[in-house]
Order: C-alpha cells, then sequence, then structure tokens
C-alpha cells in the first residue's frame, strides 16, 4: 500500500532541503533525516485533504538491490508500518528514510526494528 498523497514528500528542493539541514540518526541498515516542515517549498494543498502533520519520503537506490521488484518491496513494507505506528508531532516535521546498500539482505523483522528505533531516537514515536 502506497502513502497516501497528504504524507507523501514531493519535489526535488524539499529533498535537497532534507539532505542538506535534516537531522540525521544513523543505523546498520538506514539513515534517517528529520527537518520541520516549510510549507513554501510544497505544491498547493488540495482543499479537499486535511493537512498532514508530517510527511515522508523513502530512498531505495539501486545500489540496495538491482532488481526494481525488490526495492519497491522494501519501500512498502517500511511505508505500511510508518501508517501503523502512531507518530507524535507537536510541529509538522518532513521525514526522509534512506536506506543503506545490503540492506536488501536483512530480515524484514530486523528491518522493522531499525526503522522504529530511528523514530524513537527522533522523538517521533513513543
Amino acid at each position: 500500500m502506497a502513502l497516501p498523497s497528504q504524507h507523501r514528500l514531493r519535489g526535488h528542493r524539499v529533498f535537497d532541503r532534507l539532505y542538506r539541514q535534516g537531522r540525521r540518526m544513523h543505523g546498520e541498515l538506514m539513515v534517517l533525516r528529520v527537518l520541520a516542515a516549510d510549507s513554501s517549498l510544497l505544491p498547493p494543498p488540495v482543499p479537499s485533504q486535511a493537512p498532514s502533520p508530517w510527511r515522508c519520503g523513502f530512498v531505495v537506490s539501486s545500489k540496495v538491490h538491482k532488481r526494481a521488484v525488490r526495492r519497491n518491496r522494501l519501500r512498502r513494507l517500511l511505508q505500511a508500518d510508518l501508517l501503523n505506528q502512531p507518530l507524535i508531532c507537536p510541529s509538522p516535521q518532513w521525514l526522509l528514510l534512506s536506506l543503506k546498500p545490503g540492506s536488501a539482505d536483512a530480515e524484514p523483522d530486523q528491518l522493522l526494528g531499525e526503522w522504529r528505533q530511528l523514530l524513537r531516537k527522533a522523538g517521533l514515536c513513543p
């Protein structure tokens, strides 16, 4: 299941800002970047959608796995877990998760455990 559009990060300016200014939390298999949201970099909101307190992007490069099917499976696994997590965001936040090479060989439980640990480390999850 893909992230709903109100939770998705889009645009190269947003990703560039996260790479430059985002606070980084490193794990063995992934890196989480967190930054306070700047709505001026986003396209105008759709009136029918409620604004979201967080938006997230996932980066799974071909260095993680050569096959797109495998990369997409990893992305969907993490996105589904994110939607099931109760995130605590006192102010709007942007999240960017980048998987490191070799993370495709890890067990799903290990990936999800590290993902949740990084969210707790960032103060976004109880």
